[in-house]
């Protein structure tokens, strides 16, 4: 009896215990994507719900009709068409005021109209609000739009807040669509509902208020809110925040919601609060990671995933979506769980050195390839510093390069993708904004496969330069000017020496003063008239490997990497230039 007994508490131990047996130390990218999180003593990695996906044709087309009118003033729908599309996010921050918003009636069908049993079918009155989204996109002539449904009148896909993206910027406009694609192939990384969009809007405000007008193909992003994370199956009653611009370094702004001082809306301005009011977490991760007297593999052991904080990384080098060092992430922790995880969004960066280079733009900054782009961040820098973060991160570079970043699935997913937007951007309203002819377009198209290589050749190249660095403000000293700048780090504790330039032009074309070899962060040139100036510092190791500071100047609608302007006043003090980029 007693051996029968033992037998039978053995097997019912190992039927409890057995999903914790399982191995969660990384599986690899090839292999399907599993439950939402997976267990072992000692870590807790991030699994999406594979089902979401399941429900969607991406190859298909939704149809959406717009119906938009004046609201009232209590929910800042007060406002005509035209005034929601006549300002930027830059103009609602002059007034200081909230974005406009007018009221919407969200219709769901197909190319005849709307369809009997989809959203907003039969009905008359709003059933939503409607506002432009999106921070540098809010600039374009043609807007991005979200829109949100209200309380009992439905939703589409389980989703109530709509977000409808042009991608004007992005000529193929099927970027973000492809890199959710490509998310749902990479069990480390969550992805998102994605799904294209023809949209067709009526606005009773304007000079046609009974026609509905062709606005062309949008890519809907599901939100990432409390919804969006129970489609997931992740935590609703833990931490979620919007990366807006933040680096993890201590800010004033960034308090506790009991704190007399908390301002919320200045809080969100850097980090949009998503899930939980309870910033204690967030804090403390903070603090931790500026607290350079601990062990970062500790820190990075208790409060973050290695997997998925490598395979992020990892993802956004080898499709080369730089936008992503202090925003355009979400950052999420479950409610009784110290650990947080990275989400991605908005990649619709991604693969674009063919594009700059037939736009004649200048194209990424020398840092802003490889590891060197995450250098700004505190967080991401600090665990760039640890050997064993690094080693993870080219395992993951590796694992995505040869399973899911090929040459023959870019390929597939681009050509398959093209094939669906073509009848939308060779029409107007999106052929007069794609910013190429359609011999160009192909010319993109063709080499987005080889990107994925360039990419990772300048990821092992970024390995072997110096880390980037800021330009300080020179300084009145007596009858010299001190240029001044930070050091740049090199990860083999190389040897470092600058050359440093000063010109009247961001081009450098009338250079003025110029000194090379320098070994100090310092030097000192004769002081200078009332005028503009522009400095430049550029660091070399003994291996002869260059790099550039992280400041720039804009100029004649383009960037110039590594310069920095100052003004030298009539009494010889000198300012810093503040501009808007």
């Amino acid at each position: 009896m007693q051996v029968a007994f033992l037998l039978l508490l053995s097997l019912v131990l190992i039927i409890l215990f057995a999903p914790l047996l399982k191995n969660s130390s990384g599986s690899k990218a090839s292999k399907n994507k599993e439950a939402t999180v997976t267990k072992s003593s000692d870590s807790y990695h991030l699994r999406d719900n594979s089902a979401n996906y399941k429900t969607y044709n991406r190859d298909k087309v939704g149809t959406m009709y717009l119906t938009v009118s004046r609201g009232n003033d209590s929910d800042n729908t007060n406002h005509s068409w035209s005034e929601v599309n006549g300002l930027s996010v830059y103009d609602y921050d002059k007034m200081g005021v909230d974005r406009y918003k007018v009221a919407g009636l969200l219709q769901v069908g197909d190319e005849k109209g709307p369809k009997a049993g989809e959203l907003g079918y039969g009905q008359t009155t709003p059933n939503a609000s409607v506002q432009v989204r999106g921070q540098t996109s809010s600039r374009n002539p043609q807007k991005n739009y979200k829109i949100k449904i209200k309380d009992s009148k439905g939703s589409w896909y389980g989703q109530k807040t709509i977000n409808l993206n042009k991608h004007q910027t992005d000529s193929l406009r099927f970027r973000n669509m492809m890199a959710y694609t490509l998310l749902q192939d990479i069990p480390q990384l969550l992805s998102l509902q994605t799904q294209f969009v023809h949209l067709y809007v009526k606005d009773t405000t304007g000079d046609k208020p009974n026609e509905f007008v062709d606005y062309g193909l949008y890519t809907q992003v599901e939100q990432l809110n409390k919804q969006g994370m129970k489609n997931h199956n992740l935590d609703s009653s833990g931490q979620l925040y919007k990366i807006n611009f933040f680096e993890f370094y201590p800010d004033d702004d960034i308090k506790l919601a009991t704190d007399p001082k908390y301002d919320q809306k200045k809080f969100e301005t850097k980090i949009e609060i998503k899930g939980s009011t309870d910033h204690t977490k967030l804090l403390k991760l903070i603090k931790a990671v500026n607290n350079t007297s601990l062990d970062f593999d500790k820190v990075l052991d208790k409060n973050l995933d290695m997997e998925n904080l490598s395979y992020w990384m990892a993802f956004q080098i080898l499709i080369g979506n730089h936008d992503t060092q202090n925003r355009n992430i979400f950052l999420y922790s479950p409610l009784n769980s110290k650990r947080w995880y990275i989400i991605p969004w908005d990649n619709d960066g991604m693969l674009f050195k063919t594009e700059y280079q037939i736009e004649g733009h200048n194209g990424d900054a020398s840092w802003e390839t490889g590891i060197s782009n995450y250098w700004g961040n505190m967080l991401f820098r600090r665990a760039l510093q640890s050997k064993k973060f690094r080693k993870a991160l080219d395992e993951a570079i590796l694992d995505l390069r040869s399973n899911v970043l090929t040459n023959k699935k870019i390929s597939s997913l681009s050509l398959e993708y093209a094939k669906v937007v073509e009848p939308y951007i060779t029409e107007v309203p999106d052929s007069t904004r794609l910013g190429v002819s359609m011999t160009q377009y192909q010319q993109i198209l063709a080499a987005l496969p080889k990107e994925v290589e360039e990419n990772y050749q300048s990821y092992k190249e970024s390995l072997t330069k110096p880390m980037p660095f800021f330009i300080g403000t020179p300084k009145l000293n007596g009858s010299k000017l001190k240029l001044n700048w930070d050091s740049a780090f090199d990860f083999k504790a190389q040897d470092i020496t600058y050359t440093v330039e000063v010109s009247k032009d961001y081009k450098f074309t009338s250079t003025i003063f110029k000194k090379a070899n320098i070994k100090l962060t310092s030097t000192e040139m004769d002081k200078l008239g009332a005028g503009q100036y522009f400095i430049r510092v550029t660091a070399k190791n003994s291996a002869g490997k260059m790099q550039t500071a992280f400041d720039y100047y804009v100029g004649e609608n383009e960037k110039y990497s590594g310069v920095k302007s100052f003004y030298v006043d009539n009494d010889g003090s000198v300012k810093e230039d503040t501009y808007e980029e």
